[in-house]
């Protein structure tokens, strides 16, 4: 886990913005649930159209290709080797995709737009042009302070003084900060406000980035996507972050959430989504070659899952992976897809089992059980009513730094939509970062919030999510833009609650486990005092 080198005043979010955006936060959730329900459904449409069309088109043919396919890809049972992409061509896709808006900066710089109540919203106006930033066309008239910071810091962006540049973009955030983001603050929503300040942030991600300076970036790639978690690029400039912290598993999944929200928000041009779906490959390539604990196979299958496959899949991964056979896990928690065949407009995309295998048992029994609970929890804690010690709280946040995430963090890189509870990795983060702050690691408690507020604000756009899982985000939400802020009441945080209640869960299967090994234990007892009994009257 890094640590932060950011002043404090960058570390958190501008207040604001906490003010207009953070105040409105369940707000916002809502709508952008709304919005992400009606972008999936348009797409819904559009792919039962695909297929009502190609069902015509098959009518004419012959009938059992299709069938043969499946079988085929059924009956493959094989490790999918995944070909080694050279840094150039990694580097050559974060020029043409990441770094692709540094000359085409006027659009940032518009003249005054007079407000009318027909004009779309900015979040629309991105969705409907997905291959560009924001339009500030289409806002309310920018801050005229605001408009020459950003002028001044993109024309030392343009000369390559990105340190300056840097501090004039933190300067435009601090005018943010005093209200200074549109011409009628008061008329402004909160929508149009997080619009700017992720531009904003995504600025800084790339001046930072030039300066060679990833942990810097890092806050600012999570808050550009929470404030516009539509947007593919903010993703992508996430995952060049991770990679430049060497972190590829969750480069990996920032990589496949940017090419999944290319294609929901209309993105169209093939080569752009290629371009992506190599960075994802790259990244999973990186993350599987420096594993060094597991080992992993990808299972395709186009039919039911049966318990016989399982085994089968075992056994074969046990032939090609001898040396991580201690503990092996499938994960059935939420198929699994791969860059090389996925194509998000054909419905349901190939679709792999994800088998994990461990040198050491320990190292992945967790999984098993972590994923068979509905409440997310990892505890060594054995008394669920007393505190941890600092002892106790050290070994924790080792163990679910250098154990669960990882592993959780690698599984999540080619899993779109899992399970929202269990084994999510958003809920262990949050657990995670309420252990750092036990032991006063602020700027690493800062970063990792971050990181699970972006996932969170991205869910809506993966996954339908139920109206309680809805009450559970927001609750989420709101809970960590509190905790950034410093905020303390007498409620308990959620995650920490859950863990809570995942606690007494277990304290309870232990009661019972023990209730019935002494049960089994008494009735053994009892069967041999009762023969011997016997074998005694029949010896007299």
């Amino acid at each position: 886990m890094s640590t932060l080198a950011n002043p404090p005043s960058i570390l958190e979010m501008s207040q604001e913005i906490k003010k207009s955006c953070g105040d409105k936060q369940v707000e916002i959730t809502v709508e952008r649930i709304k919005m992400a329900k009606s972008l999936k459904e348009k797409q819904s449409n559009d792919l039962e159209k695909v297929a009502f069309k190609r069902k015509a088109e098959g009518d004419e043919k012959p009938a059992g290709k299709k069938e043969a396919k499946i079988i085929e890809l059924d009956s493959l049972l094989i490790t999918m080797p995944l070909p080694h992409i050279p840094l150039k061509n990694i580097m050559d896709v974060e020029v043409k995709l990441v770094y692709v808006d540094e000359e085409k900066v006027s659009y940032e710089f518009v003249e005054s737009y007079p407000s009318t109540g027909n004009r779309p919203t900015c979040r629309a106006a991105e969705i409907a042009d997905p291959l560009h930033g924001p339009n500030f066309s289409v806002l309310p008239q920018i801050d005229k302070w605001l408009q020459v910071a950003l002028k001044d810091a993109s024309s030392c962006y343009r000369q390559k003084k990105y340190a300056v540049a840097a501090g004039q973009f933190r300067t435009a955030l601090e005018l943010c900060s005093k209200g200074a983001v549109l011409g009628k603050p008061f008329e402004a929503s909160a929508e149009d406000i997080a619009s700017v300040a992720s531009f904003i942030e995504t600025k800084l991600v790339a001046c930072y980035l030039r300066m060679r300076k990833p942990d810097l970036a890092l806050n600012h790639a999570h808050r550009s996507i929470v404030l516009n978690p539509a947007y593919f690029r903010n993703h992508l400039r996430q995952a060049t972050v991770f990679r430049c912290l060497e972190r590829y598993s969750e480069a990996a999944r920032s990589a496949m959430i940017a090419d999944y929200m290319f294609w929901l928000c209309g993105g169209s041009e093939h080569g752009i989504s290629k371009l992506i779906k190599l960075y994802w490959q790259a990244m999973i390539e990186e993350a599987i070659t420096r594993a060094e604990s597991f080992s992993v196979m990808y299972t395709p299958f186009a039919t039911k899952i049966r318990a016989d496959k399982i085994e089968k899949v075992k056994e074969v991964f046990t032939k090609i992976h001898p040396a991580y056979v201690e503990f092996i896990y499938t994960d059935f928690q939420g198929l699994h897809v791969l860059p090389q065949t996925v194509d998000w407009s054909s419905f349901p995309p190939q679709q792999y089992l994800l088998t994990l295998g461990f040198k050491n048992k320990e190292d992945g029994k967790f999984l098993e059980k972590m994923s068979s609970r509905k409440l997310p929890t990892f505890t060594e804690h054995k008394t669920p009513f007393s505190l941890l010690t600092r002892e106790d709280t050290v070994r924790h946040m080792e163990t679910m730094g250098k154990r669960i995430l990882p592993i959780l963090d690698f599984i999540r890189g080619t899993q779109l939509n899992g399970s929202f509870r269990a084994c999510s990795g958003v809920m262990e983060k949050l657990q995670y970062a309420s252990l750092l702050s036990r032991l006063q690691r602020v700027k690493e408690q800062s970063q990792v919030i971050n990181q699970a507020m972006a996932e969170l604000a991205t869910i809506p756009y993966l996954q339908d999510i139920s109206q309680q899982e809805v009450e559970l985000l927001q609750s989420l939400m709101a809970d960590a833009m509190d905790t950034l802020e410093g905020r303390r009441n007498n409620k308990e945080r959620v995650w920490n609650t859950i863990q809570k209640v995942g606690r007494i869960e277990d304290f309870l299967y232990q009661l019972e486990d023990s209730f019935l090994k002494t049960k089994k234990l008494r009735t053994a007892r009892r069967q041999k005092t009762k023969m011997k009994r016997l074998q005694t009257a029949q010896q007299s």
